[in-house]
């Protein structure tokens, strides 16, 4: 098992920008563009101007995105983290929020560099955070596996990718990028424990991950040494600890440099959990093929795995964090608001008295024939009694089914626009789409502010 830890370790050191596929390029390119549109509006919200009162005071070189904030640079990975997350809206499917953890994370190696940082080293250094942190959580068994025992992937294994982008950025050695992913274990934690109550940690969970990889690295760098055997299967081991009964070790390096992980990755078009999306998608569809608007509907059934009902099960809508949890708020904010976009979960609209109207009428069925890792299915029934139902896997914003540039870079402005006039968000953008030309990415710094 140290061969895997070595291997994934000597990956991240030799993989270069002209290894990744045109297509990875230019996928990698629409997840920084809407990672930063993400941190961006998310920088505006309460649990990110929360985080940022901890740091008053504190001073530094690295940017906090859509501020006049400048803080050190394991401050900045935090704080933009925090950010990145707060309103759910950050891309899915790797670690799973690895756009949230890795990007912060490279931005503030960057801020450190005593070297320009080429868009293709940058690119390359993000590819890899990816790669790293999506891996490690299917050496967990894969998501349901690993955020069913009670793990939040996203700082679990976010953390180990954050680690190797920071460490790419920063120029370690494979000697120093193993013992900077060994730290990273030790580094490595999060729980779902937010899911009961609706409380704010899980935003701070992304922020944590790419801060300790960051440091991991930092450590690193300065000879500081991790665990070797980290994922052998040895007490006080990553795998051992924390994926007894369904780790995977052979996944850390099966088809690596061959299976991009990015490449499995979604961008989110509702701002809520990934997990409420197809349902969005299914009743959207499912109100055209009826021919019906809400006031023609009785009540909707989705027919869903355990796994995803202990997730988004929940009708619990008094704070932010919880709604955005919540499957059943997302299909009533459908029906009552059209959309699920952000605006849909704010304070007055979960609110509104239609809200309570559906939620007693929309019901959660377990159907233990689904795959936990499955998509659910909806049903609506009609005032006068037609029915219809539908799955619709991918939905929408996953690879198979993805996000047009046009709808990506409407989503991006409307977030950036609420902390930067709209001319500094379109500069920003032209900047992102031709991010392999630039010779330097610290110049991106000048339109984050």
């Amino acid at each position: 098992m140290t061969e895997r830890l070595q291997r994934l370790a000597q990956f991240c050191v030799d993989t270069r920008f002209e290894d990744l596929p045109p297509a990875l390029v230019a996928q990698a390119k629409r997840h920084i563009l809407d990672t930063f549109g993400a941190t961006l509006a998310g920088a505006d919200s309460d649990v990110a101007k929360q985080a940022r009162r901890v740091f008053e005071g504190e001073t530094g070189h690295s940017r906090v995105w859509g501020t006049d904030l400048q803080v050190g640079a394991a401050q900045a990975a935090m704080l933009n983290g925090v950010a990145a997350h707060a309103l759910e809206l950050d891309d899915t499917g790797g670690c799973d929020h690895s756009g949230a953890v890795v990007l912060p994370a490279v931005m503030a190696a960057v801020s450190m560099s005593a070297r320009p940082v080429s868009g293709r080293e940058f690119i390359t250094a993000v590819v890899i955070g990816y790669e790293v942190g999506r891996r490690v959580l299917e050496a967990c068994g894969g998501y349901s596996a690993h955020n069913g025992a009670g793990w939040h992937s996203t700082a679990t294994c976010g953390v180990f990718g954050a680690a190797a982008a920071s460490a790419r950025i920063l120029g370690l050695n494979a000697g120093q990028l193993r013992s900077a992913l060994g730290i990273a274990g030790s580094f490595s934690g999060g729980l779902w424990a937010f899911i009961h109550d609706g409380s704010q940690s899980k935003k701070l969970h992304s922020g944590r991950a790419a801060e300790g990889g960051l440091l991991a690295a930092r450590f690193a760098q300065q000879g500081i040494t991790g665990p070797t055997q980290l994922f052998d299967d040895v007490w006080g081991g990553f795998l051992k600890t924390l994926a007894v009964e369904t780790a995977q070790p052979e996944a850390l390096d099966a088809d690596l440099g061959s299976v991009w992980k990015l490449a499995r990755c979604s961008i989110k078009p509702y701002a809520s959990c990934r997990g409420t999306h197809s349902a969005i998608d299914a009743l959207g569809l499912l109100l055209e093929q009826l021919e019906v608007n809400a006031s023609q509907v009785e009540d909707i059934q989705v027919s869903l795995c355990g796994f995803l009902q202990d997730m988004c099960g929940g009708q619990d809508v008094s704070t932010l964090a919880a709604a955005q949890m919540s499957l059943p708020y997302a299909l009533a904010a459908r029906l009552v608001h059209g959309h699920c976009r952000l605006e849909a979960y704010d304070d007055e609209q979960r609110v509104d008295p239609r809200i309570g109207h559906w939620l007693a009428r929309i019901r959660l069925e377990v159907n233990s024939q689904l795959s936990e890792d499955g998509e659910p299915i909806v049903s609506v029934r009609t005032l006068d009694g037609r029915q219809a139902s539908l799955c619709v896997d991918p939905p929408l914003g996953a690879p198979g089914n993805p996000l047009s540039d046009a709808v990506l870079e409407q989503k991006f402005f409307s977030l950036a626009v609420r902390v930067m006039p709209r001319l500094q968000a379109e500069e920003l953008v032209g900047q992102l789409w031709r991010l392999e030309q630039l010779e330097s990415v610290a110049v991106l710094d000048r339109w984050l502010s």
